[in-house]
């Protein structure tokens, strides 16, 4: 069985992505958990570029990497000194990695306009740069910034600098799409044609490799296109983060390449473990996950319509392309006047509630009326548990609301100030606390944690709000309008969505956020004080 080596760059060039920034810290934990899923290649960042870069692999020196090769990153040197003198080459020396990748420029047009240097004279930085690090025992990457668009406009020399770092020594020479814009006919076209030109420069094997981005919307069909051209090494970053559109996703790439095309990649108990990882470099990275987002996100195995559902209940494979397990996902059942009867069941099943025909008969009608009256079960599974509970009579509340109150101050000179007490009743214990918040929901989250903290600590401490989210359902009404507000929560481990309804705000504010805190603890197996201290 042939293999794929997968090189992230979620470090490096993920970071260079709109609202994207991580600490050193940040770095090494996202270093470790890419390491546990098996990736092959961790480009850690730019050493000599960077200060916080350096400050990682000093980090990372400290710890053992189990599967992967830790990398750092550089450029050809700079045009008028020799390699040796080069600061960005030395810091790839001195970062105490065993790989080093550089770019080089591959099309013309950079090397004269940008650079500004001569044809002969980018071709001699590239040879010496990875000659020099090789003298260094490293194992060197070439990554040919700009090859298609440099091919497709002067092949001839394009193909010597792949030559120049071929037989400079590099061990894996990189194709670079770097503006995105090239088609996958041609990846594929190119890749084939400069692949003999690689293997004739070298008396050793060379890897090819892909670099895609996203401008296009093709980076995943280009890697795909540039390995059945020959490519074993793919570069991408975890949920396609990058400069502008992105790069390729590893997160469809993975898959892709082990259930999809039979390549030996990553184990199949590192699969399972791809949606974690997903949502932890999201969590790290402070951006929203993409519930469509292809294998991982929440929405890939979501099914809506009643012939849909109805149908993978006889046979998943009808209408789903894998097992959603194997990437650690899993199948979804949707609710909304869009769903039947089947819809009701499955879901009954999947969340552990028992009905009978009849009671799924009912649950429809009320689920239609709920949502004439503007709730949107699909989106909140959370809310439609405990919907399903209280009418089917199983619903046990781990605490019950008596009042809250929340004020908000306004200063003329200062931010408005918002401030929330509530009363809550616990197992027949009465619990008052109040806090302080950032706004009148946030003032609300942080009292009924408070409310809540002593006896659930174990449980409440690691779950927070990612998202929040509200909507006028009927604007004629103006100000009195009946509003939607959706909260999505998570933990370790899992994202849920709750939702609330009402003209006021607030009210609606609370019935999604008590349902997101409700659902949590119902899904303790044991008695609902189990965690308490």
């Amino acid at each position: 069985m042939d293999s794929i080596f997968f090189y992230d760059t979620t470090l490096r060039d993920g970071t260079q992505g709109e609202k994207i920034n991580f600490t050193a810290n940040d770095k090494l934990k996202v270093a470790l958990k890419l390491d546990s899923l098996g990736i092959h290649y961790i480009e850690g960042g730019w050493p000599g570029a960077s200060s916080k870069d350096w400050e990682f692999f000093q980090m990372a020196a400290e710890h053992r990497f189990e599967n992967a090769k830790l990398t750092a990153f550089g450029c050809t040197h700079k045009h008028g000194i020799r390699p040796e003198e080069d600061r960005h080459l030395n810091a790839i020396i001195e970062s105490r990695v065993r790989v080093g990748t550089i770019f080089g420029k591959s099309w013309d047009l950079h090397v004269e306009k940008i650079l500004g240097v001569s044809l002969d004279a980018n071709l001699a930085m590239i040879h010496d740069s990875i000659a020099y690090l090789k003298e260094n025992d490293l194992e060197v990457h070439y990554d040919a910034e700009h090859f298609f668009d440099g091919y497709l406009e002067n092949p001839a020399y394009a193909e010597k600098t792949i030559e120049a770092a071929t037989k400079a020594g590099a061990n894996a020479i990189v194709l670079c799409d770097t503006n995105g814009g090239t088609l996958p006919h041609d990846i594929e076209r190119i890749v084939g044609e400069i692949r003999p030109v690689i293997e004739a420069a070298s008396d050793t094997s060379v890897l090819i490799g892909i670099h895609c981005h996203n401008d296009s919307n093709l980076a995943v069909a280009n890697s795909i296109a540039a390995v059945r051209a020959g490519a074993r090494i793919i570069q991408g970053t975890i949920n396609g983060y990058g400069e502008r559109c992105g790069n390729a996703d590893l997160m469809s790439l993975i898959p892709i390449m082990k259930l999809k095309m039979g390549f030996a990649c990553i184990s199949d108990e590192n699969l399972k473990n791809m949606q974690r990882v997903s949502l932890f470099v999201s969590e790290t990275a402070n951006m929203t996950p993409i519930n469509s987002r292809p294998f991982t996100g929440k929405s890939a195995f979501a099914h809506k319509g009643g012939i849909h559902v109805h149908a993978i209940m006889k046979e998943p494979r009808a209408y789903e392309h894998m097992d959603p397990e194997l990437v650690g996902n899993r199948r979804r059942v949707l609710i909304s006047d869009m769903g039947g009867k089947s819809n009701i069941e499955y879901k009954a099943k999947e969340m552990g509630i028992a009905i009978d025909g009849a009671g799924s008969s009912n649950i429809i009608s009320e689920i239609k009326r709920l949502e004439q009256d503007g709730y949107q079960f699909d989106v909140a599974d959370g809310s439609f548990k405990i919907i399903m509970e209280k009418l089917t009579n199983q619903f046990k509340p781990h605490f019950e609301l008596e009042s809250f109150r929340v004020t908000i101050e306004k200063d003329k000179d200062q931010p408005a100030h918002s401030h929330a007490t509530i009363k809550i009743n616990v197992d027949g214990e009465e619990e008052i606390t109040a806090a302080e918040g950032n706004g009148p929901v946030s003032a609300l989250d942080n009292a009924l944690r408070k409310a809540l903290y002593h006896i659930y600590e174990d449980i409440l401490g690691p779950i927070h709000l990612v998202d929040f989210k509200v909507r006028v359902i009927e604007g004629r009404e103006g100000t009195s309008a009946r509003v939607r507000v959706l909260i999505d929560t998570r933990d370790e481990d899992s994202i849920w969505s709750t939702i609330g309804v009402s003209e006021d705000i607030i009210e609606a504010s609370w019935q999604a956020l008590s349902d997101s805190f409700q659902y949590k603890l119902g899904k303790i197996k044991s008695d609902p004080l189990n965690g308490k201290k």
